[in-house]
């Protein structure tokens, strides 16, 4: 196949022209492509932050939620009687809500921040995120929180304030009862599509804050098992003990329960999908004309190679070379703008949006099928083409 390089190559870039605008096609499907699916995956990254820095084994969360920013309550009870086995270390409440927060700095704008409550205890860290075990002893005190400061900028000059003069007071409100609160140092989450900014709290401030939430009903339950237990095992067994007003989930099964969230029970996953076919389908339309022009242009060439006795299947690949040449020379320049629009936004919307190398991989295979298939149907005219009939 190969051997016929310099043929392909030399008949390609022939209209220099012609050459580029196929290149342009290519490029744009490789960057709208990178855009969709870099977004989409950031956006299931982004969502599961919170459950891969939770360090348990075994959670229990109310059959009614759905999501993270959805989740119901449910009987402290239920957690409470899993410290029946011999296999749990430790157990802990995580309640979660959403109150809206005044921007200590403009004084007149409130907006939602999310807002992680947990049962402050003498032991090891739930949460593995950067500057929580250096500031979680300050959560003893009343009304003390820790401001994530990935957060949106709209909550206020939090961090530069903080980092300053570490004396940050800041309101925050439920139900238009407001509190006053304290950040007393700064942690890193990182903002979703479900939240633009956290904070932590223990679960007394966190009551303090949600008057109106009673105490005993939780959102999350954390169970950490001894070391040595295997955690599926214990999963099912949990599920055979506790009633079905729980739902006992693994590590695994509770980030596989969120992103399944924004995948299939809302239009974003569809919506990114849909716009990764679309840019398929446009670099398939662009290739295919470039390449049945260069076809048509050539058929006298093609017919004549035919009558001398080359195969269909030789013009075929000579073809498919030309549509390689297009794919690849395509998609190094869409890959340098993707990496290059991912930055800016990364930037922009905060979302964990970077190239890897498995997406890399992916796109490239798939720019090099699109320009095999269009270069397999511009060919098709050769098939039934006569040598006679042209001369």
């Amino acid at each position: 196949m190969f051997s016929k390089l310099p043929t392909a190559w030399l008949q390609l870039s022939h209209q220099r022209t012609r050459l580029i605008v196929a290149l342009s096609g290519v490029i744009f499907a490789v960057v709208i492509v990178f855009m969709q699916l870099g977004i989409r995956d950031a956006l299931f990254d982004s969502a599961v932050r919170l459950h891969e820095g939770l360090q348990g084994d075994c959670f229990l969360i109310s059959p009614r939620s759905t999501s993270l920013i959805a989740m119901e309550s449910f009987p402290e009870r239920r957690l409470t009687q899993a410290l029946a086995f011999e296999e749990v270390d430790f157990v802990n409440p995580i309640y979660l809500g959403f109150g809206q927060w005044k921007n200590p700095e403009t004084r007149d704008y409130w907006r939602n921040i999310f807002v992680i409550g947990f049962e402050f205890q003498d032991r090891e860290s739930i949460f593995n995120f950067p500057g929580v075990e250096d500031n979680i002893n300050f959560l003893k005190l009343p009304d003390m929180v820790l401001f994530d400061r990935s957060s949106r900028s709209e909550f206020g000059p939090i961090v530069a304030d903080f980092e300053k003069q570490r004396n940050v007071t800041a309101e925050i409100s439920d139900r238009g009862i407001n509190r006053k609160v304290q950040v007393a140092g700064l942690f890193e989450l990182g903002t979703s599509f479900g939240s633009d900014g956290n904070l932590l709290t223990s679960h007394l401030n966190f009551l303090r804050i949600f008057s109106g939430r009673q105490q005993g009903l939780i959102n999350i339950g954390l169970i950490k098992l001894k070391p040595g237990n295997d955690a599926d095992a214990f999963v099912k067994k949990l599920k055979d003990y506790l009633p079905k007003d729980v739902k006992v989930l693994s590590k695994s099964e509770l980030i596989a329960f969120e992103k399944n969230y924004w995948q299939s029970s809302t239009a974003i996953g569809f919506i990114f999908n849909l716009g990764v076919a679309l840019g398929i389908i446009v670099g398939v339309v662009v290739v295919y004309q470039i390449l049945y022009s260069n076809v048509s242009e050539h058929l006298a060439e093609y017919a004549t190679l035919k009558a001398m006795g080359y195969r269909h299947n030789y013009l075929l690949s000579m073809v498919l070379q030309q549509a390689l040449f297009i794919a690849i020379l395509g998609y190094i320049p869409g890959l340098l703008i993707s990496v290059i629009q991912y930055e800016f936004a990364k930037q922009a919307t905060l979302l964990p949006i970077v190239m890897n190398f498995p997406r890399a991989t992916f796109v490239l295979a798939s720019t090099i099928i699109m320009c095999f298939i269009s270069g397999a149907t511009a060919v098709g005219k050769l098939k039934s083409a006569d040598p006679a009939d042209i001369f």
